[in-house]
């Protein structure tokens, strides 16, 4: 009986935590320079004997996989084994890291570690790489040489980054960064936005959906364009080059700030096609909406790079076990009532890898997580996923400084198409929009910056 009800709470659970809703229930995440790691979780939870007996191995340590190594030892028991794989020593969040580029954020602000994983719920933490699963034997085998059985394995490798638009890994590292993976990216780009010369020249290019946090490019291209107005005069351009026809999320908000508050500076294109870079040169060749080819020169571009499933390409390891079976091998299709793979049972795929119909980002990934984490205690105590999930989606895009919007939606398991919709306020399924922030305003950077904390404080202690 006891079982049963943690499986209750944990849908009411699933619905508030990391909404911004319980934000006063949850702990703190106190910050200093060079670590962000929470010193104030010093809370040592005691575990429910739930009478679960089993071992999950969970690969991958960023939003997605560290929700779910949490939530599988605080809802699962001390009976379950949760080994968490991960070849970092810690994660740096890609929330809130184009402030990094403007100045208004310290990346080390940015950088979380698994200790209070392991100190506050018994997460064994594995510090190497995934190489191949061996989905009939039920291990995986690890870069150290070592293996891990496991009764289910949770995947949440994230994405790798192709080769496009004429340039190589080595370009993103040394010339071109995409920044689209927070790290040593971010900051070489930060350092080039520095050093643009007055009215100079910013190119960004958006790849094709789907790709990691739809808002993601448009909230970038208004910082940089925000930041050159104020810092390299108003004769700096910021160039959008989209691949998509329009903007992929908060249409409302980013027309206003494309349009309005960053006029002059900011020119968007989308619909274009053939984007060509040169590394050296820095320059730009496009074909336009229209057909034309397009030609320009820049003083920094920030491609960002059409990305996949981490181990999905040909040869990788994602690939080889069968499980990079969604949209032409790109993503891992799932049963998005338990994240189970569809194509090897006992496998789950969670975060930006899975194809699962909502947005690939941070928020998501957790919620997410948690979908999976309940369903995979169910299935362990040999019941049955919740038929009924619901997740939700939030997102808080900076438009300025000092000012910002907000997306949210919630999702309901809809039985007749499989898949996760927006319902309707007051319930019932819907194909909707999400809802946007009615103002772009100082109130909602505020506001951000209470969610960001809540979010990592849910995730990570």
């Amino acid at each position: 009986m006891e079982f049963t009800k943690h499986n209750m709470d944990r849908r009411r659970w699933l619905l508030l935590a990391g909404s911004g809703l319980v934000a006063g229930l949850m702990p703190r995440i106190g910050w200093t320079d060079g670590d962000a790691e929470s010193s104030a979780s010093n809370v040592v939870f005691k575990l429910a004997e739930t009478g679960l007996v089993g071992k999950v191995v969970v690969v991958g340590g960023g939003m997605a996989g560290a929700t779910a190594a949490k939530y599988l030892r605080l809802w699962g028991g001390s009976g379950l084994s949760v080994t968490l794989v991960e070849p970092a020593a810690a994660y740096t969040s890609n929330i809130m890291s184009n402030l990094v580029l403007n100045g208004g954020r310290n990346i080390n602000t940015l950088s979380f570690n698994y200790g209070a994983l392991s100190a506050n719920y018994g997460v064994a933490v594995k510090h190497a790489a995934l190489t191949s699963i061996d989905t009939a034997g039920r291990q995986i085998l690890l870069s150290d040489g070592s293996t891990l059985p496991y009764d289910r394995l949770v995947l949440a490798p994230g994405v790798e980054f192709e080769d496009a638009y004429g340039l190589t890994q080595s370009d993103y590292e040394s010339k071109t960064p995409h920044a689209w993976r927070a790290g040593a990216q971010t900051l070489l780009l930060r350092d080039q936005l520095a050093a643009m010369p007055a009215n100079g020249t910013f190119v960004l290019t958006i790849p094709k959906a789907p790709y990691r946090c739809p808002p993601g490019p448009y909230e970038r291209a208004c910082l940089v364009a925000d930041y050159l107005k104020t810092f390299k005069g108003a004769g700096s351009r910021v160039i959008v080059l989209d691949e998509n026809a329009g903007i992929q999320a908060g249409v409302e908000s980013f027309t206003r700030a494309l349009n309005v508050i960053h006029a002059g500076v900011l020119s968007y294109h989308p619909g274009v096609s053939g984007i060509a870079i040169d590394a050296t040169s820095k320059t730009v060749s496009y074909v336009d909406k229209s057909g034309a080819p397009q030609a320009l020169s820049a003083n920094v571009i920030n491609p960002i790079a059409p990305h996949r499933a981490a181990g999905s390409a040909a040869g990788g390891w994602l690939a080889a076990a069968g499980l990079a079976n969604g949209s032409g091998g790109r993503w891992a299709l799932v049963n998005v009532l338990s994240y189970e793979s569809t194509a090897r049972p006992g496998v789950h795929v969670i975060g930006d890898a899975s194809q699962c119909g909502m947005p690939k980002a941070g928020h998501v990934a957790n919620q997410e997580a948690k979908i999976c984490a309940d369903a995979v205690i169910r299935l362990l105590a040999g019941g049955q996923p919740d038929p009924q999930p619901v997740a939700n989606s939030a997102c808080y895009s900076p438009i300025t400084a000092s000012s910002a919007s907000w997306l949210t939606a919630v999702y309901q398991y809809d039985p007749a198409s499989s898949s996760m919709k927006i319902a309707a306020n007051g319930g019932g399924i819907v194909n909707a929009s999400a809802t946007e922030a009615a103002e772009i305003s100082t109130r909602n950077f505020e506001q951000m910056n209470v969610w960001f904390s809540t979010l990592m404080s849910d995730s990570f202690t």
